[in-house]
């Protein structure tokens, strides 16, 4: 049974895509993705092309945490950055403070990163959150329904109970105003 209304997938896949076929900061660029973590207090660092990204978890080309900032490069995937940010986003300031790299080890709060990282692609123009679930897909998260859409809309009553209790998200599944 769901304890929430279903969640419509919507937003549009840009022409353009990055390494891999997923869609990079390159194609999107950083005004719009700074703009969206500035709303919840949070700073978009870019780093230097060949440089590696301080705290990043998984490396390489991946989005990296340390504090209340985010650091990403042209080549990192935006679902890297909304995830991370999203990590950021759902603790309460004073929790940010503490963090280098690694955000959790909560498995609810994973869920809900999860979930609330396509919702934060739709705030983003030429994303939305169909595009952020097929790269994560296409990046390889792995669901038990097979896909991150399918999770999020029939498996993560869970999660988006967890965003609601937040604040994160309303009733209807939308972000809430910050």
């Amino acid at each position: 049974m769901q304890d929430s209304p279903a969640h419509p997938v919507h937003g549009h896949q840009p022409e353009t895509t990055g390494e891999g076929g997923v869609l990079t900061l390159a194609d999107t660029g950083f005004d719009a993705p700074a703009a969206l973590l500035a709303r919840y207090g949070l700073a978009l660092v870019r780093v230097a092309d060949a440089d590696p990204i301080p705290g990043s978890y998984w490396g390489e080309r991946e989005a990296g945490i340390i504090g209340a900032t985010v650091y990403a490069r042209a080549d990192t995937p935006v679902h890297s950055l909304l995830h991370e940010a999203g990590h950021l986003i759902v603790l309460p300031p004073e929790r940010r403070a503490a963090v280098h790299t690694d955000a959790t080890d909560s498995v609810p709060e994973e869920d809900a990163v999860c979930v609330l990282q396509g919702l934060l692609g739709d705030a983003l123009p030429g994303v939305g959150r169909a595009r952020v679930w097929a790269d994560m897909d296409a990046w390889g998260y792995t669901f038990r329904l097979g896909s991150a859409q399918a999770y999020v809309e029939r498996d993560a009553d869970d999660a988006w109970r967890w965003l609601r209790e937040r604040g994160l998200v309303d009733a209807s599944g939308a972000l809430a105003p910050v």
